[in-house]
C-alpha cells in the first residue's frame, strides 16, 4: 500500500467527496479495479468515508455502532462472538447438571460422561445443543471432573475435635515429655500380610525397561504384625504372629513396657478396636501401673475404657476418634513398611518371610528410625480459597512451566500454608 501527500483536490468539495478522493489516493488502482480494491478492506473504506461525511456506518454484526470524532482505525472494534460460546445460563445449567446425580435426570449410569451431559442438555429443551467440546470447556473452567472419584472417610464422632486436639498436643509435646521420662507411643496392628511367591522369576530392570513381575503367585499364608512407634525417637517395638487376640495385645503391652523400662509414664495412642480395651489389657495395665484390679468393676466396655484412660495411672490410653485412625502416627510407618518391604516382596515360605521381616525391622531401628514432623493441629482442613486457585486455575497462567515446580516457580506461586494455631 502506497501513501501520498494530501493535495488541494482532496481538500475541495463536500465532505463525502473529500473522503472518497482520500481513499482513492490510499488505494491507487486502475479504474476497472477500483471496486475490487475497495472490497479488500470494506469496513475500513466505509469508516473513512463516514468520517468525512458524518454518517454512522453499520457495525460488522449488523447493529448501529456509535462513533466519535476520533480516528476510527485507532479504536478497538467490537468483535464477533466466538463460535461455540453460549449464554451464562447454559453454562450454569451444565455445572448444575454435572454436580447432581445422573438418576435425577433419568439416567441409569452412576456417573456423568460428556455424551450423557450433551444428551441431557438436549432433553432439557434448551435453545441450542452443546457439543462435547463445549461441555468440556465449561467443566474445565469450573474445575469440575465428574469422571474422578476418591475414597473419603467421614468421622461422625461428636467428640472428634477435643480428641484430635489432645492427641496433637501429645505429639507436639512428645520431645519435652521424653526428656522428663514420659513417652508418647502409637500402637496399632497390621493384619493379613500375605506371604506371596511369584510363580515365575522376576525380570530385572534394563536400560529403558522397568522391572517385570509375574502376576501369578503362590500364597503361603498370612501374618499379623503388632507395632508400637515411639513418637520422640521413631523406634519401633513389634510382635509378629498368626493371631491378634486380646491376649496377644496384652503381651505386646507388657513387652513394650519392659523395652522402655526407664520411662516413668506412658501415653498410648490407639484406635477403637475392641481388643484394645479388653479385660486382659486392663489386667496388664493395672499390674504395670501398680493399681488394684477389680474384674467386677470392669464388666462393660465403658467401664474398661474409663479405667484405661485414667490420667492417674502410669499407663494412660488415648483413643482416636471413630474413623480417625489416621491420627495415629504408626499408620505412617505402616506405609513405609508396605512400600519398602511388602509391595515387591517375593517369599518362598513363611519362615523366609519372618526372617526377612525381622532383618528389615532391625535394620530400620538401627539406621532409619526417626521421628515424624507432625503439622496437623486439630483444626479442620479448610483453606482460605478453593483448591482450584492453586492448581486448576493457575495452570492457565503458567502452561509453559514444567510439571515439577522449580525454585523460581515456588517464588512465583508459593504453597499456601494452613492456618496453624498454638496447641
Amino acid at each position: 500500500m502506497r501513501f501520498v501527500a494530501i493535495d488541494r483536490k482532496i481538500t475541495q468539495g463536500t465532505r463525502g467527496e473529500r473522503g472518497r478522493r482520500w481513499c482513492e489516493r490510499i488505494w491507487p488502482v486502475p479504474a476497472t479495479r477500483v471496486q475490487r480494491g475497495r472490497s479488500a478492506f470494506p469496513f475500513l473504506y466505509r469508516s473513512i468515508v463516514a468520517y468525512f461525511s458524518g454518517h454512522t456506518p453499520p457495525s460488522p454484526i449488523g447493529e448501529a455502532a456509535i462513533w466519535s470524532k476520533a480516528w476510527p482505525v485507532c479504536r478497538t472494534l467490537r468483535g464477533r462472538v466466538d463460535r461455540g460460546r453460549f449464554p451464562p445460563s447454559a453454562c450454569v445449567g451444565v455445572v448444575s447438571m454435572a454436580t447432581s446425580e445422573p438418576s435425577d435426570y433419568g439416567y441409569t449410569a452412576t456417573r456423568w460422561s460428556l455424551d450423557d451431559l450433551a444428551a441431557a442438555m438436549i432433553n432439557q429443551a434448551h435453545d441450542e445443543a452443546m457439543s462435547r467440546s463445549s461441555i468440556f470447556r465449561g467443566l474445565d473452567e469450573a474445575d469440575l471432573k465428574p469422571h474422578r472419584s476418591v475414597y473419603w472417610l467421614n468421622s461422625h464422632d461428636p467428640d472428634f475435635e477435643p480428641k484430635a486436639r489432645e492427641i496433637c498436643r501429645l505429639y507436639v509435646s512428645a520431645p519435652q515429655f521424653y526428656e522428663q521420662k514420659q513417652l508418647v507411643i502409637c500402637t496399632a496392628k497390621k493384619t493379613g500380610m500375605q506371604i506371596l511367591q511369584r510363580k515365575h522369576p522376576t525380570q530385572r530392570i534394563e536400560p529403558g525397561k522397568p522391572e517385570k513381575r509375574e502376576h501369578e503367585y503362590i500364597r503361603h499364608g498370612t501374618r499379623a504384625l503388632m507395632a508400637s512407634f515411639a513418637v520422640p525417637t521413631g523406634q519401633v517395638v513389634w510382635d509378629l504372629g498368626l493371631t491378634r487376640t486380646s491376649d496377644d495385645f496384652a503381651a505386646h503391652i507388657a513387652k513394650v513396657a519392659e523395652h522402655f523400662a526407664e520411662v516413668e509414664r506412658f501415653d498410648w495412642i490407639l484406635d477403637n478396636l475392641n481388643t484394645h480395651w479388653s479385660l486382659q489389657v486392663c489386667q496388664v495395665v493395672a499390674k504395670l501401673s501398680d493399681v488394684r484390679f477389680l474384674p467386677k468393676d470392669l464388666k462393660t466396655g465403658k467401664e474398661r475404657r474409663a479405667f484405661l484412660t485414667d490420667p492417674s495411672h502410669k499407663h494412660v490410653f488415648h483413643f482416636t476418634p471413630k474413623h480417625g485412625s489416621w491420627l495415629n502416627q504408626v499408620e505412617l510407618w505402616f506405609g513405609v513398611l508396605a512400600r519398602r518391604f511388602l509391595k515387591r516382596g517375593d517369599f518362598c515360605s513363611a519362615e523366609e518371610f519372618e526372617d526377612r521381616l525381622r532383618q528389615f525391622l532391625d535394620d530400620y531401628n538401627a539406621n532409619y528410625a526417626h521421628p515424624y514432623r507432625w503439622t496437623y493441629t486439630g483444626q479442620p482442613l479448610v483453606r482460605d480459597t478453593p483448591f482450584t486457585k492453586t492448581r486448576g486455575q493457575q495452570k492457565r497462567g503458567r502452561a509453559w512451566f514444567s510439571p515439577r515446580p522449580k525454585l523460581f516457580e515456588r517464588l512465583l506461586y508459593p504453597p499456601r500454608p494452613y492456618h496453624h494455631t498454638a496447641v
